[in-house]
Formats: C-alpha cells, sequence, structure tokens
C-alpha cells in the first residue's frame, strides 16, 4: 500500500489498524534542539479520544502516547521521531459477519476491490482510528508552529440542520473561539448553537442513524510568503492534506462556493496601506492568492459526512455468495463525526503550514549560500 507518506521535509508517515495491536506515526526532518515531551503530543490525543461525551463513540482508549526514538532528554535529536499508541479496548467480534459484506458508506469495497484481501475488523487501516498518527505528529507541527506565532484552531460550525451564527469570528477573537470549543460536546464556538447541535445529534442516535456538520479552519500567524505557485500551492495542499481525512466529502478557502454568486468587483480584496504594512480590506481570498499566502488569517472549511456505521437497516451484498443482503451494522460507533474532526484537521493544517515554513527556510538559506 503507497500513500502513507505526507509532506515535503516535515514528513509524516503514519501506519497500524483499528484493531490491530497498534497505531503509531513517524516523523522525519525535524530539527534538532527543540523542547518536546510526551505531555506536548499527549494533550492533543486526548482531545481526539474516543469515549469523552454521549455526542462520540464508547470505546474507551485512553490513547496514551510513547516516544519510541528522536527525543532525549525532553529535546529532539534530529532523528526521525516515532510514537506509538497501544489499542485496548478493540472488540472485533461486531465485524466477523461482516467479512465478505461491503458496508455502505465504507472503504470496503474499494478496498476488495484494489487489494483482493482486507482488514474487516473496525475498517482496518481504512477506519478513523487511523488519524491518532495524523494528531501526534501535528501536536509536533503545532509545538514548533508556536515558536514562530503561528497558532491553528478548527471549530464546528453545523451540525445536521443547526447552523452557528454567522457572526461568530465578529463576536469572539481567536483566543475566544479557542476557549468556547472546548465548552461543549460538539466543539462549536456559539454556545447557544451548541446546545442545539447536541440535541441533533443525540436525536439521531436514538433513532440509530448519525448526522454530517462543517468544521471551520483558522490559522492565524503565517507570513506572507508561502506556497509554491504552481502544483504545490498552499490551498492546493491544504486541501489534499484535509481532504485524506477519511470522512471529509468538501473542501473550501475564504469565500469558496460563495464565490460562484459574486461579481468580481465584490469578491476581489481591496489592498491598503494599514500601520505601515500592505494589508487587504476583507479577506474574501481566505489568506492565499496565487496559491501563496498573503500574511491574513487563512480561513477553511471541510464538509464532514454522517457516521456510514448506523444501526438503520442498509441495503448491500454478500460477496462470497453473489447475493443481495440486508444489514444493521453493530459495534461502537460516533454518531457525529465533526467534533473529533477538529483536532484532526488543525493536525494536518499544522503540519502542511510547517511542511511549507520549511521549504521556504531552506529555499532563502539555498539562495543566501549561492549570493555569497
Amino acid at each position: 500500500m503507497a500513500g502513507n507518506t505526507f509532506g515535503e521535509i516535515f514528513r509524516v508517515t503514519t501506519w497500524g489498524e483499528s484493531h490491530g495491536k497498534a497505531v503509531g506515526v513517524v516523523i522525519d526532518g525535524v530539527l534538532p534542539g527543540v523542547s518536546l515531551t510526551d505531555t506536548d503530543i499527549q494533550k492533543e490525543l486526548d482531545r481526539r479520544r474516543p469515549g469523552q461525551s454521549a455526542v462520540s463513540t464508547s470505546r474507551n482508549e485512553t490513547d496514551t502516547v510513547q516516544i519510541l526514538s528522536g527525543i532525549f532528554e525532553g529535546k529532539t535529536t534530529g532523528t526521525p521521531i516515532s510514537l506509538v499508541v497501544y489499542n485496548a479496548d478493540h472488540d472485533s467480534s461486531a465485524y466477523d459477519a461482516l467479512s465478505d459484506t461491503p458496508r455502505p458508506g465504507h472503504a470496503d469495497f474499494g478496498y476488495i476491490q484494489k487489494y483482493g484481501i482486507r482488514d474487516h475488523r473496525g475498517g482496518g487501516r481504512s477506519s478513523g482510528r487511523e488519524t491518532v498518527g495524523r494528531v501526534a505528529a501535528g501536536a509536533v507541527a503545532k509545538k514548533i508552529l508556536s515558536g514562530f506565532g503561528i497558532h491553528i484552531v478548527c471549530h464546528t460550525t453545523q451540525i445536521g440542520s443547526i447552523k452557528a451564527s454567522p457572526d461568530i469570528l465578529n463576536d469572539l477573537p481567536f483566543e475566544g473561539i479557542l476557549e468556547n470549543i472546548e465548552k461543549n460536546s460538539v466543539r462549536c464556538a456559539d454556545l447557544a448553537a451548541a446546545v442545539l447541535m447536541e440535541a441533533e445529534v443525540l436525536a439521531a442516535r436514538e433513532k440509530g442513524d448519525s448526522v454530517g456538520g462543517i468544521v471551520e479552519g483558522l490559522i492565524r500567524g503565517v507570513p506572507a510568503g508561502l506556497g509554491e505557485p504552481v502544483f504545490d500551492k498552499l490551498d492546493a495542499d491544504l486541501a489534499k492534506a484535509i481532504m485524506s481525512i477519511g470522512a471529509v466529502k468538501g473542501f473550501e478557502i475564504g469565500g469558496g462556493f460563495e464565490a460562484a454568486e459574486k461579481f468580481g468587483s465584490e469578491f476581489n480584496d481591496a489592498f491598503e496601506i494599514k500601520d505601515g504594512k500592505v494589508m487587504t480590506k476583507t479577506n474574501h481570498a481566505g489568506g492565499i492568492l496565487g496559491g501563496i499566502s498573503t500574511g491574513n488569517m487563512i480561513r477553511f472549511r471541510a464538509a464532514i459526512k454522517p457516521t456510514p456505521s448506523v444501526s438503520v437497516t442498509q441495503e448491500t451484498v454478500d460477496l462470497a455468495n453473489n447475493t443481495s443482503v440486508k444489514i444493521n451494522i453493530l459495534g461502537r460507533h460516533d454518531p457525529v463525526i465533526a467534533p473529533r474532526f477538529v483536532p484532526v484537521g488543525e493536525a494536518m493544517a499544522a503540519i502542511v503550514i510547517l511542511d511549507h515554513l520549511m521549504r521556504n527556510e531552506a529555499l532563502r538559506s539555498l539562495s543566501h549560500s549561492m549570493r555569497v
């Protein structure tokens, strides 16, 4: 299986299956001398951890990280960092009857067609549990980025039919969004909407069903000039990173699909001089123009599909007998994915920004040495 590594300089390789012995990640490209402990990583894994609320799966994993290499006496050594999280609360019995039955909305059928074999226990490699490695690597990236004054937050703006106030970014500063999203189980900065969202999720769970949602990402402090202007545009790499997360079915930057309804004179961000700096009066571009960061806040949104594992009766096929069958999926599943997507989205955004920051620094170093 190819495609398990992401990044050019800051490179992340995840490994492991949902019901295997462990999941983990290998991180290459981290400079030596960065202060980093298991606590830095654990706090992000705790945000992703299952079993935290009524709107989450009841699978009870502590997701305790173990550092195997790359860190000595609290500092990175410049060698590959290897992190492992052991699976402790996996029950594969509910999946045994599904070994030849592809579940609607899952990757089962595609895996069978591509590889001729699949780990049916919890989805194996295609399970959301794969994101443990992403979040662990993202914790490292976030720690490094914070030293450059770059910070990232994702927050839920919609679950089912319930939407947060569109004025939330005007009503709350960046820090206010960070504070509010950890006050409720759906990670919504609009606390009034969060109550309604929670009710929407619980109503779906009561019916054995699930709901989708939208999560917005905000990246503050990114300097102008990040991104390669053709195939490796910053927004293109962000799109790939976010779309690589299994539950994502849509992605947009800045004004996104609303751009289709605007005139160019409306959507363009006019420039101005403010406090001696070149700024834009608006940010419809979402902080990226021509694939290169402008210095404005980077904004993106991801549409998260409803959890495909539902106990409502669904139609599928028995591949062993070549017959049509109906199934009710058992096991422990999230009735909504969006809240647990939040730390995963932040992690992937951090990996992209750090990788591009390191590419820029490498380019500047090379240019300087050539001039010398």
